[in-house]
């Protein structure tokens, strides 16, 4: 039988409660991230969409990144000296006609919802400049893109009327029956007072 020594058991013990502790309480920030980065900035980044739970939406948040076409160019957004350096602001536009990636119902909705952001060849138009970083102006302008196709697919379900509400449907409708009823059994007793008595 192996002999264990009650010692290091207790310092085994105390060394990963220890590192538990450290691990649980750890705030570590990486010096890249955006509070880093722009500490002063009044700017914020659009915030990621919720995919919605609503499995009738002829939507499912994905955008193919080989079917836009992403240019870049020197913006004129926050950045002091470095905008005029380098192509940060990002101009990400696609034919609505014909992305196969989207519903043709969605399509027509998004042409609805968003008929300023459509130049004359027909090309969806989305840009961001938000901060000095390409990559962020990138993945806030397919946010955005996202978030408006979202709002396109959720326009194009069409919800069933709730019980409450045909239930007040039904009782407008009766409503709107007695008072045509009532009109019209009024208007026939003016049409009797009018008409000449016989002698």
């Amino acid at each position: 039988m192996q002999f264990q020594n009650p010692i290091i058991n207790l310092f085994r013990c105390h060394l990963k409660n220890s590192i538990h502790k450290i691990s649980s309480i750890s705030t570590f920030e990486s010096s890249i991230s955006l509070k880093n980065l722009y500490p002063s900035s009044s700017h914020s980044l659009t915030a990621p969409v919720k995919i919605p739970e609503n499995q009738n939406l002829k939507f499912n948040g994905f955008i193919p990144i080989d079917k836009l076409n992403i240019t870049y160019c020197r913006s004129s957004g926050p950045g002091g000296q470095n905008v005029n350096k380098v192509n940060t602001k990002v101009d990400i536009r696609f034919n609505l006609e014909s992305a196969e990636w989207i519903d043709d119902e969605v399509k027509k909705k998004l042409a609805d919802l968003y008929n300023t952001r459509i130049n004359r060849d027909g090309y969806f138009i989305i840009k961001s400049d938000k901060t000095r970083s390409q990559f962020y102006n990138q993945a806030d302008a397919i946010t955005i893109l996202r978030e408006m196709i979202f709002k396109a697919a959720k326009a194009c379900v069409v919800q069933e009327p709730s019980q409450e509400t045909l239930h007040i449907l039904r009782k407008r409708k009766e409503r709107a029956n007695i008072h045509r009823l009532a009109a019209k059994s009024q208007h026939s007793l003016k049409k009797n007072d009018r008409k000449t008595p016989d002698f």
